[in-house]
């Protein structure tokens, strides 16, 4: 084969520059290549052999470099070159490029992207991004002169005014406010305050003059920490609404006035790095944009762009798997089939559509904060408080959320404006209202709209998240009991009414909304008759439930259980992962991180058992709750955290049988052993006709015989054994499948290696709301084991690793075992105008 060059050279030349020529002997399938020659001078000579290597002309050593340059002539560095760092045998006469200094800019202006000024570019290009978008920074909790970030008290913040400020942007995260101040006095900056808050990417400096400003500016804006480059942006006030409260100016108790009184709902200014003056931001962040990414798009596109993004992060798969595997050992089946379909580690299947694409959730987390405008605000947060970003939006143009859930969020709202307790301040975690969940519950049937699915709900729960910590008791009661009535007397007033089920508070003191699975709960029982004003509180909230529907089964679900948040895209997705699982009344269905059981029960009645496995103990509860309510006899749920108790379930339900059954074979041989070693008396020898007789009769030896009377037992050992504790009987399954559906943070590693190293198991369905910590448990699930154990000791090099990269090392100490193999995968999408979906991979070994 040979390539066109622009001008008619000789052969010897068009051979020598042909990029699939053997002379060079270089891989360049990253190289545009050049339709084949049709000219009759760079046709192979008749004499040329098929297939062998045309041997080099004397002259072609002496005129190596055509007269006229190809295009692609040193645009690549010579691989010979990149992995030795020395110029390969064809010297000269290599078309690839031996040095930075050789290499060519490519026909498109661009370079080679494994050099060094592709990388310098691509580096430069990310800091132009990120230095280009200082307006995504809105920070809108009030700095006041007390309070400087540091958390020691010693009230050196100083004044915050916007003329003589600046924000920093870009800054590293672990960095304090005294860090800060130490970077600005190594520069040699003067400065009359500088605060900066652990886990934020900004920090704000106040000056005394312009001219300090002025020499500041010059001096920081562009300056290199780390890789990234620092952005001087302008701080802009927002004006607050003063309230005075008569509450917080006579409070009851006077040791906590302080803490009231910094919750930034009674000082006049708020920071926004780099906003917009009308009030609207210049970036046009929304909450529609920042939730609903994806909502400008027909949906089947947005259908098509997720398919396609799933197809690249499965590639990684492939890739990653392939490094993992140990030296010496052949690289998997499916490793080597990879590239017949595009170097996907199995096929993908498409995507299944959800049956409702608005107002879907049956959960919504609304947080409490301020919107650009400085007014209290119940919605979403605009970005990431590690970004600068704290502004809060309302819900309302978010196609995902149902109009009961925006709704009751209007009503929140509403009463936090009169509310004489402080909404939460992200910038110096006080305060005391934080979050409002609203999870709903739907009566049986379809729904194929929107509109339909909001009638059909008929169970509404709201979870309020607090901090009561540094408040009085009796204001806490208070509001709590006109909390209750606003939702009550918001809920009657709507037309048509909205439901309303149950009213839980949460207790949670930590830094993150994300309150633990036992943060404290308590149940306000809602009067709902007309002038009620009593409220009664109790920690009792047995009560607190709501009820949904799958697959004609009803659910009870509590405040912190976990329930997917789109019910009727759940139906598609646990057929899906019961069709797959090719499930039969001698299967064992392990379903670890069962959450309210809904996958183990609604796959029930196809299976001989389910084993369901959850941390969170009150899903647990609704589990059994569930369970009973439907009449199911065949699950058993195990309220643990999976990494303590799957090896040894698995050890109860299928080794303890076979450990029973060994012995049992090992004592028949035994026995058969001593008949053996016995003498055979001559008054009791045998005919040798009859017996030959009798082994033509049954067609078998007495060996034979012996073998068919083990596996008799082995069959009768199979359908019964008692358990360890001598009890109950625990039944032999032929087929043992797990389904699992973990968390985004994906499974633990000692539950992977309880999967991979127990041989009782052959088919697993991963379920996962995050394909990225899919493809890291399965490059431990699927890469072989190495024959040598390797641990690595440098733990610390870890923590700056990819979640695939830790993987990797993960299974370097795999034990020996059969690693499993990608089948299939296909998505099904539960988040429509979001970029998340659900993606389900059934692996087999």
């Amino acid at each position: 084969m040979s390539s066109s060059s622009p001008t008619t050279e000789p052969s010897t030349v068009t051979s020598l520059l042909n990029p699939h020529s053997p002379l060079n002997g270089h891989d360049s399938t990253d190289q545009p290549q050049p339709p084949p020659s049709q000219d009759p001078e760079n046709q192979p000579q008749d004499d040329a052999v098929p297939g062998e290597k045309r041997k080099r002309e004397e002259n072609d050593d002496d005129d190596p470099k055509p007269s006229v340059v190809p295009p692609l002539w040193k645009t690549s560095l010579c691989s010979y070159f990149r992995r030795e760092s020395a110029s390969c045998s064809h010297g000269s006469g290599c078309r690839y490029a031996h040095g930075e200094a050789e290499l060519r800019p490519r026909p498109d202006n661009t370079w080679d992207p494994t050099s060094e000024r592709a990388k310098k570019q691509k580096l430069e290009e990310e800091e132009g991004d990120q230095c280009a978008a200082p307006d995504n920074v809105m920070m809108t909790e009030a700095i006041d002169d007390d309070d400087d970030g540091d958390g020691n008290g010693d009230g050196d913040g100083g004044g915050l005014d916007p003329e003589l400020s600046k924000c920093l942007v870009h800054l590293p995260r672990n960095w304090k406010s005294e860090k800060l101040k130490d970077f600005l006095s190594e520069k040699a900056i003067q400065f009359k305050s500088a605060k900066k808050k652990k886990g934020m990417t900004l920090g704000f400096v106040s000056f005394q003059s312009v001219e300090q400003l002025q020499t500041a500016v010059k001096e920081l804006d562009g300056i290199s920490i780390g890789n990234k480059n620092i952005k001087v942006a302008d701080v802009i006030p927002r004006s607050f609404e003063k309230k005075t409260k008569s509450a917080m100016a006579l409070p009851q108790n006077p040791q906590k006035t302080t803490e009231v009184e910094l919750d930034g709902e009674n000082v006049e200014d708020s920071v926004v790095a780099n906003g917009a003056e009308d009030g609207n931001g210049t970036s046009g962040r929304s909450a529609r944009k920042v939730v609903t990414p994806l909502a400008h798009m027909p949906y089947g596109d947005q259908l098509e762009h997720k398919k396609n993004s799933l197809m690249q992060i499965l590639k990684r798969l492939t890739r990653n798997a392939r490094k993992a595997c140990p030296d010496g050992i052949p690289l998997p089946e499916w490793i080597l089939k990879s590239r017949e379909i595009g170097g996907l580690p199995c096929s993908l299947e498409g995507i299944l559509a959800s049956p409702v694409v608005n107002g879907y959730r049956n959960k919504c987390e609304f947080s409490v904060g301020y919107s650009l405008q400085g007014k209290i605000t119940v919605g979403f947060m605009l970005g990431n408080f590690r970004e600068g970003v704290t502004a809060v939006e309302e819900p309302f143009d978010c196609p995902n959320v149902s109009r009961i859930s925006c709704k009751y969020a209007s009503i929140f709202q509403e009463f936090l404006q009169h509310s004489s307790l402080p909404v939460w301040n992200r910038f110096k975690n006080i305060g005391f209202w934080r979050q409002l969940t609203v999870r709903e519950g739907r009566r049986p049937g379809m729904a194929s709209d929107a509109e339909n699915c909001e009638a059909n709900i008929a169970e509404v729960m709201l979870i309020v998240q607090v901090s009561s910590t540094g408040f009085d008791d009796a204001q806490i009661t208070s509001d709590f009991e006109r909390l209750a009535q606003a939702f009550s007397a918001g809920a009657t007033a709507s037309s048509p009414s909205l439901p309303l089920t149950a009213l839980v508070i949460q207790d949670h003191q930590g830094i993150s909304n994300a309150a633990p699975a036992d943060a404290p709960l308590r149940s306000l029982s809602i009067l709902k008759g007309e002038g009620s004003s009593e409220v009664h509180a109790t920690d009792n909230v047995v009560e607190a439930k709501i009820h949904d529907y799958i697959s004609n089964l009803r659910f009870c679900i509590s405040p912190t259980a976990f329930f997917q948040v789109n019910t009727l895209a759940a139906e598609k997705l646990y057929s899906l992962a019961g069709d797959w699982a090719e499930l039969g009344p001698d299967t064992l269905l392990f379903d670890v991180c069962c959450g309210t059981g809904t996958i183990g029960l609604t796959l029930a009645h196809h299976v001989g058992m389910v084993i369901g496995i959850e941390m969170n103990a009150s899903a647990v509860s609704d589990a059994r709750r569930n369970a009973e309510i439907n009449g199911i006899t065949n699950c058993r749920f195990v309220s643990a955290k999976a990494e303590d108790v799957m090896r040894s379930l698995l050890e109860e339900y299928i080794n303890a049988p076979q450990k029973q059954e060994n012995n049992v074979i090992e004592g028949i041989d035994e026995a058969i052993a001593t008949d053996e070693e016995k003498p055979i008396s001559t008054d009791n020898k045998p005919n040798p006709e009859e017996n030959s007789s009798h082994e033509l009769e049954s067609g078998k030896t007495a060996s034979e015989g012996l073998e068919t009377g083990k596996q008799e037992l082995r069959s009768q050992l199979q359908s019964s054994c008692t358990s360890e504790n001598g009890n109950a009987p625990v039944k032999r399954f032929s087929n043992v499948v797990a389904i699992v559906d973990p968390p985004r943070s994906g499974l633990h590693p000692t539950v992977i290696k309880a999967l991979r190293t127990h041989p009782g198991l052959w088919k697993l369905v991963y379920i996962s709301c995050n394909p990225e910590s899919l493809v890291a448990n399965a490059i431990e699930l699927c890469t072989p084991s190495p024959e040598k154990i390797e641990k690595n000791k440098n733990n610390r090099a870890w923590r700056n690793m990819s979640s695939a990269g830790l993987a990797r090392h993960r299974a370097k100490s795999m034990p020996a075992s059969e690693p499993f193999r990608p089948v299939k995968a296909m998505a099904v999408d539960l988040f429509p105008h979001t970029i998340h979906c659900e993606l389900v991979m059934l692996l087999e070994r």
